[in-house]
């Protein structure tokens, strides 16, 4: 049988990571491949050319944005096990009705169950999980979370495939984040791969929640707050870690043009040495003033800077990227560093290792800055400017509102941006189009 060219492109690019493997098995391990692949045909991308398609590189590997692994500390005590987790169903009474898909708003609908797993250190530690019907948390007036900000959060999302089958994308990185923004918060750590299958769990006892589009997804919310009832500016001995799923449909409303940033140098979200590349909620509240600011003058997302130079750092809640031609006219993709002032997101790491491993243009780790946004666009080298993280996936830019400047960004005047390649590769993988191990199949 003959192959047509992009047919050929297509199943490499759809295999290439077991190609990959393939070749190091002289040289080391092969790491096995969670997702179950589909029929070519099944797996088509939704590139039109040829010249679209990444290419394989060889690169380095690359390291992860934060420790991967913990050592809980000692008086941690016990780590709780999925083997342990008991289940209490919702009665008819409680379940909710189900929203149409076109209806959903982010983070208003909620799923008929959750997850609990309270812990208290006079007790030994981490007590059995357990998944009940959604219901409301019974805490006490003092409890450290209410007055002292003591507590985390991740954001994920299940996604229903192309093949019925439900996946989550790149879990254990919400795990580790997860945990080394506990060991910040004076929280207790815990066994990341027993919470993902405690969440695996409490998914498919809502699967129905899962939405039967492309177009939506299902959001997991797990969170860790100190509920321990008493004043004072301590750690907390008695912890909450719990999960709420929620179904929600496109961050930004369909049809949404490019995103319009309001850059304010007074206003800062982060600073070395502070919590700014954790996920709390202090870092999200102080920005609500913000963002109303920034609709007020006709702008959807608030560009945050820092320093005398005007670094920017990040793009309303998602990390921020650049794509710019090079005096000698090669392309380079920007992103700024982890230094402790943005988060070290999930989808801005998958970005880098897919751009890396694409080998078409450098990716670099770098600050910058406004004033070299403003060269850039009146040299006419100013390429894409886009926003990534869970919630949007990518969210492309298209103008910015800095001291009284109107900057324009062609982002969408391209023919193929790398926004738009990038998007639909990172939805292929989490919709089960695009074989790949980032995808964590729910069985």
């Amino acid at each position: 049988m003959v192959l047509r060219s992009k047919n050929l492109v297509r199943y490499v690019f759809q295999n290439q990571h077991k190609l990959i493997q393939q070749l190091l098995v002289q040289g080391g391990p092969v790491r096995a491949c969670s997702g179950h692949g589909g029929t070519q045909q099944q797996a088509q991308l939704r590139v039109e050319e040829d010249d679209n398609f990444p290419k394989i590189a060889e690169v380095p590997p690359l390291a992860a944005p934060f420790p991967m692994a913990i050592e809980h500390a000692a008086d941690v005590g016990e780590q709780f096990k999925y083997s342990d987790l008991s289940v209490r169903l919702a009665a008819p009474h409680q379940l909710n009705p189900k929203p149409d898909v076109d209806d959903l708003a982010f983070g208003k609908y909620f799923t008929d169950h959750m997850l609990k797993v309270p812990y208290h250190r006079r007790l030994g530690g981490w007590q059995k999980p357990e998944i009940t019907p959604m219901e409301n948390l019974n805490l006490h007036p003092a409890a450290k979370v209410f007055h002292y900000a003591i507590e985390l959060f991740e954001g994920m999302k299940a996604y229903r495939g192309y093949d019925g089958k439900i996946r989550l994308f790149r879990p254990e990185m919400n795990m580790a984040r997860m945990n080394v923004t506990a060991y910040r918060s004076g929280l207790p750590t815990f066994e990341g791969e027993e919470l993902i299958k405690a969440m695996a769990r409490l998914v498919m006892i809502d699967s129905e929640w899962v939405p039967h589009t492309e177009s939506a997804s299902l959001y997991i919310r797990p969170t860790l707050i100190g509920i321990e009832p008493t004043l004072g500016v301590a750690s907390s001995d008695s912890a909450l870690l719990y999960t709420i799923l929620s179904p929600v449909g496109p961050y930004f409303k369909p049809g949404a043009k490019g995103l319009k940033l309001y850059a304010e140098p007074k206003y800062t979200r982060a600073w070395p040495g502070g919590v700014g590349d954790r996920k709390v909620g202090s870092n999200y509240g102080p920005t609500i003033h913000v963002q109303q600011e920034a609709l007020r003058h006709g702008c959807h997302q608030v560009l945050w800077l820092y320093g005398d130079d005007h670094q920017l750092t990040e793009v309303g809640v998602m990390n921020i990227f650049m794509l710019y031609m090079k005096e000698n006219g090669e392309r380079e993709l920007l992103t700024p560093p982890l230094n402790g002032l943005i988060l070290p997101g999930i989808t801005r790491d998958s970005i880098i290792r897919l751009c890396h491993q694409w080998g078409e243009f450098s990716v670099r780790e770098q600050k910058f800055t406004m004033p070299e946004i403003k060269k850039l666009s009146k040299q006419g080298r100013l390429l894409e400017l886009f926003g990534a993280g869970t919630a949007a996936v990518i969210s492309p830019i298209e103008h910015i509102s800095y001291m009284g400047e109107e900057i324009d960004v062609p982002t969408e005047s391209h023919d193929n941006p790398l926004y738009r390649r990038l998007y639909n590769t990172l939805t292929d993988i989490q919709y089960g189009k695009l074989d790949h191990p980032w995808a964590y199949v729910i069985d």
